[in-house]
């Protein structure tokens, strides 16, 4: 049982350096083909960094998803329990913080954009 566990746990991690990578290489992509197309500079920007901040958001939740395998079912002591409190921590703060740069507002505040788009 304890391969299985150490198996997906690399394999989440493994998840998440390729969304990485694929998300990276999408988006690069995607920026370089709109300033070919476009002068709006600025706006293609814009679509690099919320499509390289959502796939960081997902490589984020998939290595979460690691650390709490490799916590629970491979090292668990208080230690490593404290770890990853530290660590869920650190990332929450990060993809609240990632989140409202991708989205361009706070995720409590996301009824009040979507009254005003339908308002529009």
């Amino acid at each position: 049982m304890k391969e299985f566990f150490e198996i997906a746990y690399r394999a989440f991690e493994v998840a998440a350096v390729i969304v990485l990578f694929i998300g990276s290489v999408i988006c690069g992509g995607r920026y370089f083909q709109q300033i070919l197309k476009t002068t709006d500079r600025n706006a293609a920007y814009r679509q690099l960094r919320t499509g390289f901040g959502r796939s960081l958001l997902v490589a984020l939740d998939l290595l979460l998803i690691a650390d709490i395998i490799v916590t629970v079912t491979l090292e668990f002591s208080y230690t490593s329990l404290a770890t990853l409190g530290m660590l869920v921590a650190i990332r929450s703060f990060l993809h609240l913080f990632i989140e409202v740069e991708v989205s361009g507002h706070w995720p409590w505040q996301r009824w009040r954009v979507s009254d005003v788009k339908r308002h529009d």
